[in-house]
């Protein structure tokens, strides 16, 4: 699945447009993890464990969101983007959202084309799976 946080992807032409797709997540965070990070405040720095849990809870609503555009059938993601907030003290929500499309590259000679796309479309990776 492509996904660009453009309006458009470069060498293709947008055939069909899904509508907004999503992935979210809301996590409590873990009170040890809390603990060792709020010691590490002190000195400043990166926060190792919160890190991971905010790397972890991107790559699981980007997931879900790659679920629910395929399952309408689109091959790419424009506009991607990500949103964060707490919720209460503990907990805080991840959410990935974007357009569905179905994006087909274009071929040599075609307005727009580029080196991608053409490879794309040389390979047969344009055609839905």
């Amino acid at each position: 699945m492509l996904i660009v946080t453009s309006d458009n992807i470069p060498g293709h032409r947008i055939d069909a447009v899904f509508g907004e797709v999503m992935g979210l997540t809301v996590r409590a965070r873990h009170i040890a993890a809390q603990v060792m990070a709020g010691f590490r405040s002190i000195g400043g720095g990166e926060l190792p464990e919160m890190t991971r849990a905010l790397y972890e809870s991107r790559q699981q609503v980007m997931a879900r969101m790659v679920t629910e555009a395929e399952q309408r059938g689109a091959n790419a993601i424009v506009a991607m983007r990500f949103d964060t907030s707490e919720l209460g003290p503990n907990w805080t929500e991840v959410c990935a959202y974007g357009t569905a499309v179905f994006a087909i590259p274009l071929a040599a000679g075609e307005p727009g084309a580029t080196g991608q796309s053409i490879r794309l479309r040389e390979s047969g990776q344009d055609q839905p799976h």
